[in-house]
């Protein structure tokens, strides 16, 4: 009977802790209804502070524009330019056909100069030469350097630090769908009001657009350049050669002449020397006529002892009355989405504010009269 008793005993501590550890739900709900007060006033204040923070806080308005690859329609009169120089890369063979060049042919691909489009967007070097004149930025560039007047270092600091965020005002974001072949671009600028975004981000696309214009013909002209010296080198290498050429015809000629004179043969004769290296079968009277023509071509004659001189300097007369405008207008992009001034901010969201800041308080209510209940009870 000693030992069911004992073991009994046992279990009595055992049980009372089991009952202090368990939550009484009634009494928890009975210690927030008296501590009401706490939690109203809790949610009240960090309600008012939220509504404060919502309404004090920057406000942040985006523009959003969807581009892609531009129509040919678009860069007609680029394409055009570029057609026409197409000759001087084109080989002329001896036979008459022509091997067409296609070293232009990525210059007036849409693709390429949507990617001419989209790097200059992205460059920092025309996002900071663009943003150095919006009036608001120099404003706050002003700013810092009269409050960082003495501190060279914190002045350029702080300028760093200022470059950098009007940089991520601007951005350009892949726009992918799944059934969507051409690749598109999301561009955003941001601004505090919402018809400064969208003059910040029209005027930037404009910028970009012009400096893409011209990077793309100045593309062309590098590659133009390129070509005309090397031609000039091909026609002064022809000249040359063409040159010497004649000399030599014009020694042998003379020789011949010699020959033919010193043997009494001055009219033509079969089968008399014509493979010989001095063939004098012509006779000295056209030998000589024919040393007169040799001693009265010039520079402008050589095309009749290299051909291959005159299609040279045909493709080097197209290429100096080939004078690319740098005005040329045309576009390297097209817009899905015209910029539009936005109707919503992108921050503050001042119902989502308020909205955490009454659950924060009244969570934080809570928790004030639990924690003092508890204290209570122990």
């Amino acid at each position: 009977m000693e030992q069911p008793r004992q073991l009994q005993e046992s279990s009595l501590p055992r049980k009372t802790f089991q009952q202090d550890d368990e939550i009484d739900l009634k009494e928890l709900l009975i210690a927030l209804w008296k501590g009401k007060w706490t939690i109203i006033i809790a949610t009240i204040i960090c309600a008012l502070g939220a509504v404060t923070y919502a309404l004090l806080a920057k406000q942040v308005w985006t523009t959003e524009a969807i581009v892609t690859i531009p129509q040919i329609s678009d860069f007609s009169n680029y394409r055009k330019v570029v057609g026409d120089l197409q000759p001087a890369f084109d080989i002329y063979q001896e036979d008459g056909t022509v091997l067409v060049s296609n070293k232009l042919d990525q210059f007036v691909l849409p693709a390429t100069l949507f990617d001419i489009f989209i790097q200059q967007f992205e460059l920092r070097a025309n996002k900071k030469a663009y943003i150095s004149t919006v009036s608001d930025f120099k404003e706050a560039l002003n700013k810092l350097t009269l409050e960082n007047q003495d501190d060279k270092k914190q002045l350029q600091d702080s300028q760093a630090a200022l470059y950098d965020k009007w940089y991520q005002k601007l951005s350009a974001l892949t726009l992918k769908s799944g059934n969507q072949e051409v690749e598109s671009f999301t561009l955003k600028g941001e601004q505090n009001t919402s018809d400064k975004s969208l003059e910040f981000l029209n005027g930037y696309i404009d910028y970009v657009a012009d400096i893409a214009r011209r990077v793309a013909l100045a593309n062309i002209q590098s590659v133009l350049q390129a070509k005309q010296s090397e031609l000039e080198q091909q026609q002064s290498l022809m000249h040359d050669q063409a040159m010497a050429k004649l000399i030599n015809e014009r020694q042998r000629a003379q020789y011949a002449l010699d020959i033919a004179r010193t043997a009494g043969i001055n009219k033509p004769q079969q089968n008399l020397g014509n493979g010989d290296m001095f063939p004098i079968n012509i006779g000295a009277n056209a030998l000589a006529a024919k040393v007169k023509v040799l001693d009265a071509l010039g520079q402008k004659q050589l095309t009749i002892i290299e051909p291959r001189l005159q299609q040279i300097q045909a493709k080097l007369a197209l290429l100096a009355a080939s004078k690319i405008d740098n005005n040329l207008a045309f576009s390297t992009y097209q817009f899905v989405e015209n910029p539009e001034a936005p109707l919503s901010r992108t921050s503050p969201k001042r119902p989502l504010i308020v909205i955490l800041g009454v659950l924060l308080g009244g969570m934080l209510g809570c928790a004030i009269v639990l924690v003092r209940h508890a204290f209570r009870e122990k």
